[in-house]
């Protein structure tokens, strides 16, 4: 029984028959797939250099945020070191007022506030200028008002304690008697 149902069961190749119109989609599909690989290739190309773009756009980046960092950094220390040497600076300032009969005591607390303001300009620190300026909320702390008609108005008139900045980062604000 078994080999009747052998020869009554058909081969693939006798239940269809090669026919030339199925020949044609064949070669139609064998030229469709040759074109392929140059499309996959161009396309993991494209692919390619869509992520070396990325990549180059993203390392830029990290350049530029580290070294804004670094700046940022060094502002901030820059910041901390002066702040220390303010109270200093404040009192030579002071003592540069004081009349004195000593030539040499006033001509060596000269030197040393010249000295300091030498090494605070070579960090980078300035003064804040204050005395005659309009009133700057952002640079400038007003700690009294007088009404003046002379004066301006928002114009300071007196600096109670000098105010200092390294490059846009304010260290210290200018304490400031302003006219309204």
């Amino acid at each position: 029984m078994a080999e009747q149902k052998k020869k009554n069961a058909k081969t693939p190749e006798q239940e269809h028959p090669p026919q030339a119109e199925e020949t044609q989609p064949i070669e139609a599909e064998e030229a469709q797939t040759a074109q392929q690989p140059q499309d996959d290739s161009s396309q993991l190309l494209a692919a390619a250099e869509d992520k070396y773009l990325r990549l180059a756009a993203e390392y830029d980046n990290f350049r530029k945020r580290t070294s804004k960092e670094r700046e940022g950094v060094w502002t901030d220390a820059t910041a901390k070191a002066v702040a220390a040497f303010l109270p200093v600076y404040d009192n030579l300032e002071r003592a540069l007022k004081q009349e004195t009969a000593d030539t040499a005591y006033a001509k060596g607390v000269e030197m040393t506030m010249k000295g300091l303001q030498d090494a605070l300009a070579g960090l980078g620190v300035e003064l804040i200028p204050a005395l005659g300026e309009a009133f700057d909320p952002n640079r400038h702390n007003a700690v009294m008002h007088i009404d003046d008609p002379e004066v301006g108005e928002n114009t300071i008139v007196e600096v109670f304690q000098q105010g200092f900045m390294c490059g846009e980062k304010v260290i210290r604000f200018s304490m400031v008697k302003v006219a309204n």
